[in-house]
């Protein structure tokens, strides 16, 4: 059991800083260590629990979550991923659920019913109703031999061997262990199904996580004069003064067919001057970096992003399949679009 009652200096009756971040450490490692406990108990009641969802959701039936006390917002949170992820699913309330609420179930549906100790008297009275209705029941819980337990098809174990409670009342490594199978339940249904980033994007519509799932380069690129080009035959200066008409960070350098040859930015010229007085005379083609990191305009904002991330850059030319420069992105503009 933890120590919580020696956190406080005897002297001042204040919490040290040292004893107050050992024992928040400590708290933590409990939950770390219920979360492998619980892992590993995983068997074949997962994979029976995933395949009665499955088999739920083919018939176009939904997965109904349920639990009391602090296992009720567990539910809400496992209930939202999964529903996040396209495996339909909602909350029962068990109490509200002998009020009236039993008509969220439905013949076809799952029931996942979330109980440490499997005694819960709200979730317990709900079980007949529910067996009536012939719903197939998973128990998440840490007692398999629990009254909850006899109720269910299938019981999945939180199989922690205490609370970080320094009572070990108080639920939090249960509660912790229980988000993490229902986490694990979410994915694993996301990739049975074959759910792909694009139908992640429909169900997030809005917010930062649905800009830049639904945007297009297309949507977001400069194009027109909002683009600096200059010829392979020109030099940096003609390369700048584009750059200054266009109030771009980079300059595009066409072949005389209208494809890419290359880019110079403000970088490549803070760099150019350092190496020579004569640079803004010199042949554009002798500085540019050609063959450069390119998009097309069909691909996601997000994939910009990560090009961003990963080649530590700020402009990104646009180029359609044949090569021809098409457009070109600033990382500046993001910020306006909403992306980042």
């Amino acid at each position: 059991m933890l120590d919580f009652m020696g956190m406080r200096d005897k002297r001042t009756n204040a919490l040290t800083k040292a004893d107050c971040l050992r024992h928040a450490r400590q708290v933590i490692d409990v939950e770390i260590e219920a979360l492998r406990r619980t892992r590993d108990a995983l068997g074949q009641a997962f994979v029976a629990t995933v395949e009665l969802m499955l088999a739920a959701i083919e018939r176009h039936g939904k997965i109904v979550v349920t639990g009391v006390g602090k296992n009720l917002p567990i539910a809400e949170k496992i209930s939202a991923t999964l529903a996040s992820t396209g495996s339909t699913s909602v909350v029962l309330n068990p109490v509200q659920a002998l009020h009236g609420d039993l008509g969220i179930l439905a013949a076809g549906d799952v029931l996942l019913a979330l109980s440490f100790s499997g005694e819960s008297d709200e979730l317990l009275a709900l079980m007949p109703a529910v067996r009536r209705l012939d719903v197939p029941i998973v128990g998440l819980t840490g007692r398999p031999d629990s009254s909850l337990a006899a109720c269910c098809q299938v019981v999945l174990p939180v199989a922690i061997e205490r609370e970080a409670c320094p009572f070990n009342m108080a639920p939090t490594a249960s509660t912790t262990a229980t988000l993490a199978v229902g986490d694990a339940l979410a994915m694993v249904l996301l990739d049975a199904r074959g759910f792909q980033r694009d139908d992640y994007a429909r169900l997030h519509p809005a917010g930062a996580i649905g800009r830049a799932l639904l945007t297009r380069v297309s949507d977001i690129m400069r194009t027109g004069e909002r683009i600096a080009t200059v010829g392979s035959a020109a030099s940096v200066q003609d390369a700048l003064v584009a750059m200054t008409r266009a109030q771009a960070g980079m300059a595009c350098i066409l072949n005389a067919d209208g494809t890419l040859a290359g880019i110079f930015t403000d970088g490549d010229l803070r760099r150019q001057l350092t190496r020579s007085a004569n640079s803004l005379s010199m042949p554009i083609r002798e500085v540019m970096t050609a063959k450069p990191i390119s998009a097309c305009a069909s691909q996601l904002a997000v994939d910009v992003l990560r090009l961003f991330e990963d080649h530590h850059i700020d402009d990104l030319p646009v180029v359609d399949e044949n090569g021809l420069l098409v457009g070109c992105v600033d990382i500046q503009d993001l910020p306006r679009l909403k992306i980042l």
